[in-house]
């Protein structure tokens, strides 16, 4: 075999060709060794590392970690109120259930993502967002008696439909539920839209279709109308839709109707969209301000008109977490006769901040309840709210104290369910119960001497509030031997890649059969073992006994073929200082997570590690003996560093990063749009990018063939077409085009689709079928025959190729391109540049690795997942719920569709993953000569190296988040991490195994075609 600084410094290589026919027979025989090879390589990673190790591993501890409650299937009855009014209670529904009613119909507008500080007067400086919706702070400051404005906080996690639980059950939604955000199920516990129905009212519902997911069969079916929720670009069709439907309703008067929800998706948005500081956010609410007025023009004097936001936004316009300005939303009620009040606390105006007498979101529940003569449901935790029922002038302590009786009441029962279901102690709501007692207590002296009522009220309110606490300590508790089933799980998944993958004694592909055989007949054993274990006992439950009993035969019988492995017990240490270093880093890593400051600042401590590897490999290559290597490897490691501290002026910050930290990645810190500078990324993308890989190409003599037409032109155009779609983007986020919308989103998209089409499907029909990126050059003595026809039909007996040194590296070089294409398309332009420097940095690493001899080294693949990691957030991510960008789903699409949709979604996300997982193979195929023998062990080796970096990562994350699952900042910091590094895992699994080790195939057959197999 070439050494590689020979096949450097001589990139052609003279070939005799023959035609014997055992020649032939054995390629063939070859070919199908090959392929089965291949075959039982992809069965051993797919069952190993996907769906074995690493998917239940993730299961068992996600499990036990994100937290579950519960849920009772108890319904309160209209005629078994909780506790004796003292004749209060009405007990039928024409004149209310467990208290009078004080309404007959309501109006509830939901504004999605309406922040509390959007209603109110500014502070300090106006924003876009200040001095639009104006009708709610105006009414409830000049008429306080019959409208009041109120901070209406939300619990986390900030996402609609978590929301929406909470809006209508009075439950705490738990982290476990954000997954279904986007497939919700029906709620099946009591709740406010069930005793609507109960009571025989007519319900209708407009705008996002969220609430049909929840509630389904529960709206009239002629008159309700939903809209597609989670088209983030579409500003105006839900909003106009709701509209439309409104207002007739109103006009034709409310025989049709008693309950109307209104929900509209505008301000949230352009939230997503825009930011809050946009002028199309101020838009949005000067037009909400218009429809409030018109409906309190058409209201009736029966009819309740509730205005509330789900959650708020942070400055960028997302939402999903727990900072402030996402659980900080608003409540407004209005009713054209005089029943509200402040005699409790003599405040009649609206509090300027969010901070000052905010109500829960989970109170709606009781007071929506209460108001409209419903029983309050059975799970609800809320309390009611004080302004509803306090009435004008002098403060009504008794109907208040009454209220606040018959929610602790039914607090207290549904708490006496939940300890008799669970099978608590006493002592878990010791405190809770001694309040109670002591608040009905008091209730009862109230019918003889009414100065205690006020006390009544107190004591009641106590009860809710000591009550709400024992449960949120109680749905924080975690399942822990799940959680330890999933951590080691993961631990062996690690360590079985560690041995695999850095053996020094390498693994040949045709290994897998032993282990695919072995690992599948333990893996048998365990599943037998695990149903008879699951059939006696009842504490895993069957199900569990019998992936344990999967993933522990799996295990075993990896272990069991190492200790009978014909060539020894390989041990997985490296052997060189880099070697040493990439240990080293990946170590350094997943300790830091143990801490909240590394987790925040992930971003820079990543710039850190890759300056650092810059640094050593630059101090290594000048050691080098050969003056081109030497002078090779010390360029690429100075151009590597200088790449990487550019890709570091992209940034998005986080919350906890303030005031440190200034974000680049948007136009400003309070926008989701690019700035008009940015759009020239994209431009010098299309022209220099091309240009520079033609450039790593030429340097071993393989821009040819196949390379030349799709390098040259088809990704050129690609790039081009992909600078023209922002460009179109930025038009129609700032209407710089006198045309059309609809015409112009039509080509967005258009143009979007062709691109994609370009990168997956033709890039892929012309990598699967390309021919190997050579040249042929026949000797000049071939050329100078003196009989110019005996020359034009006799055969050359020899010819020089070029590129042969690196015609595996160079070919395979193409898939990465596809991929590159298709994700820079869908970032925006700041995160194009950083996934364009991201492709440079690949090919420079593949020099510093070349140069350097280090492809069977530990410190290639895991400075590709290294690089994947930093480059997340160097394209407008972090680890948090709120910075994934949703509105990637519709670059190429108009509405949803599955499984689409989700597709581009987290194409947009992982990018940078994806990427770096999908160039593993180049590691080791890099400057390789076609007939090198065990190259596809090499590719197996260099992706189970990349992967298991992440497998660390995620070991850790996991770890961690278990371990501090106390700490203040678990549900903030540690639990997006461990959910980022799992999902992280799982993508880079999928794209390792099926499109990096299932590419290489296809590599491998066209070069081997050529040039016969080894």
């Amino acid at each position: 075999m070439e050494k590689d600084a020979n096949i450097e410094s001589s990139p052609s290589r003279h070939f005799n060709r023959s035609s014997d026919d055992s020649i032939t027979r054995n390629n063939k025989r070859r070919a199908i060794q090959f392929k089965a090879a291949h075959g039982l390589l992809i069965a051993f990673f797919l069952w190993i590392v996907i769906s074995t190790l690493h998917v239940l591993g993730i299961y068992f501890f996600t499990k036990g970690f994100l937290l579950t409650r519960l849920v009772l299937d108890h319904i309160s009855k209209c005629d078994s109120p909780p506790i004796d009014l003292l004749g209060l209670s009405p007990g039928l529904y024409g004149a209310g259930c467990w208290y009078p009613k004080t309404f007959d119909k309501a109006i509830i507008i939901v504004i999605d993502a309406l922040r509390y500080d959007f209603t109110v007067p500014p502070q300090g400086n106006p924003h876009h967002f200040h001095n639009a919706l104006e009708v709610l702070y105006e009414t409830a400051v000049q008429q306080p008696e019959t409208a009041f404005l109120l901070p209406f906080i939300a619990d986390p996690p900030t996402a609609t439909l978590q929301r929406l639980k909470g809006l209508t059950t009075g439950t705490l939604p738990t982290f476990a539920d954000v997954g279904s955000n986007f497939g919700g199920n029906a709620i099946e516990e009591d709740n406010l839209v069930a005793q609507l129905r109960a009571a025989g009212k007519t319900l209708v519902h407009l705008g996002d279709d969220t609430w049909h997911s929840l509630f389904p069969g529960y709206f009239d079916t002629n008159l309700t109308h939903a809209y597609d929720s989670f088209n983030v670009w579409d500003l105006h069709t839900v909003d106009n839709g709701v509209t439309e439907h409104l207002m007739p309703l109103l006009d034709a008067g409310s025989g049709q109707w008693d309950v109307i929800i209104g929900h509209y998706l505008g301000v949230d948005h352009a939230g997503h969209r825009y930011g809050p500081d946009h002028t199309a956010m101020n838009d949005k609410l000067k037009q909400m301000d218009r429809v409030i007025r018109d409906v309190m023009s058409a209201l009736g004097d029966e009819t309740l008109l509730v205005v509330l936001g789900d959650h708020g936004m942070d400055t960028k316009g997302d939402h999903g977490g727990e900072s402030d300005d996402e659980v900080e939303a608003s409540l407004w009620m209005y009713s054209k006769k005089a029943i509200f009040g402040h005699g409790h606390n003599a405040m009649t105006k609206p509090p300027p901040s969010a901070k000052e007498r905010s109500v829960g979101q989970i109170d709606l529940v009781p007071t929506l309840a209460l108001l409209l003569g419903l029983p309050i449901p059975f799970n609800n935790l809320g309390s009611p709210i004080s302004e509803a029922f306090v009435g004008p002038g002098q403060a009504k302590w008794k109907e208040l104290a009454a209220v606040n009786a018959l929610s602790s009441a039914q607090i207290q029962r549904y708490q006496d369910e939940y300890s008799g279901a669970r099978g608590l102690s006493r002592d878990t709501f010791s405190a809770a119960h001694t309040l109670w007692e002591a608040a009905l207590t008091v209730w009862k002296d109230t019918a003889d001497n009414a100065a205690s009522v006020r006390e009544a009220f107190a004591a009641f309110s106590q009860h809710q509030t000591e009550n709400l606490r024992v449960c949120k300590s109680l749905w924080a508790r975690f399942d822990i031997p799940s959680m330890l089933y999933g951590i080691t799980i993961l631990g062996c998944a690690v360590v079985i890649l560690a041995f695999y993958a850095r053996a020094t004694t390498p693994f040949r592909a045709e290994d897998s059969a032993l282990f695919v055989r072995q690992v599948m007949l333990s893996a048998a054993l365990g599943l037998a073992l695990g149903l008879f274990i699951g059939s006696w006992n009842a504490a895993p439950g069957l199900l569990d006994s019998s992936l344990l009993g999967i993933a522990g035969g799996s295990v075993v019988g990896f272990a069991y073929t190492m200790a009978v492995f014909p060539s020894g017990y390989p041990i997985p240490f490296p052997t060189s200082t880099l070697g040493w270093l990439s240990v080293l880093l990946t170590i350094l890593q997943a300790v830091g997570f143990a801490s909240n400051s590394f987790t925040i600042w992930e971003d820079e401590i990543l710039l850190f590690f890759l300056g650092t590897f810059a640094f050593v490999s630059l101090t290594a290559s000048l050691r080098q003996r050969a003056p081109e290597d030497r002078a090779l490897g010390s360029f690429q490691s100075s151009f590597f560093m200088v790449l990487t501290r550019i890709a570091s002026l992209s940034r998005l910050c986080r919350e906890e990063q303030m005031p440190y930290c200034r974000s680049t990645y948007y136009s400003s810190a309070t926008s989701s749009t690019s700035a008009s500078w940015q759009l020239f990324i994209p431009y010098t993308l299309s022209m220099v990018l091309p240009s520079l890989i033609k450039g790593y190409l030429q340097g071993t003599r393989s821009y040819a063939g196949s390379a030349i037409l799709w390098i040259g032109v088809v990704l050129r155009m690609g790039f081009l077409a992909s600078a023209i779609y922002w460009t179109l983007d930025a038009a129609d986020d700032n209407d710089w085009l006198s045309i059309n919308k609809d015409m112009l989103r039509f080509a967005k998209t258009s143009l979007a689709q062709l691109t994609l089409g370009i990168a997956f499907v033709a890039g892929t029909t012309y990598y699967v079928w390309a021919t190997p990126c050579i040249s042929i050059e026949l000797p000049p003595q071939e050329n100078g025959t003196a009989d110019p026809g005996r020359a034009a039909t006799s055969k050359p007996k020899s010819m020089n190729v070029l590129g042969y040194g690196n015609m595996h590296g160079s070919r395979y070089l193409l898939l990465i391109t596809n991929w590159a294409l298709a994700i820079i398309l869908l970032q925006k332009p700041m995160g194009g540049g950083s996934i364009g420097i991201l492709t440079l940095q690949i090919l420079a690493l593949l020099e510093i690795i070349d140069s350097n001899d280090l492809s069977r080294s530990a410190i290639g693949p895991v400075t590709l997942g290294m690089l994947g990691n930093f480059h997340f957030f160097k394209t407008g991510h972090q680890a948090t719920l709120s910075s994934i960008q949703w509105e990637s789903a519709f670059i190429a699409l108009k509405t949803i569709r599955y499984p689409w949709s989700p597709f581009l979604v987290v194409l947009n996300t992982f990018g940078a993953q994806i990427i770096t997982a999908v160039a593993a193979p180049l590691v080791v195929l890099w400057k390789q000569p076609p007939r090198k023998k065990g190259l596809l062990g090499d590719v197996a080796m260099a992706v189970a190296t990349y992967i298991l970096y992440f497998a660390v990562i995620n070991l850790a994350t996991t770890m961690w988040a278990g371990w501090l699952r106390r700490h203040l900042m678990l549900f903030r910091i540690f639990c997006p991490r461990f959910m980022t590094g799992a999902a992280a895992l799982l993508v880079v699994d999928i794209v390792g195994i099926c499109v990096a080790i299932g590419g290489s195939r296809w590599n491998f057959i066209s070069v081997n075609q050529v040039f016969g197999w080894a």
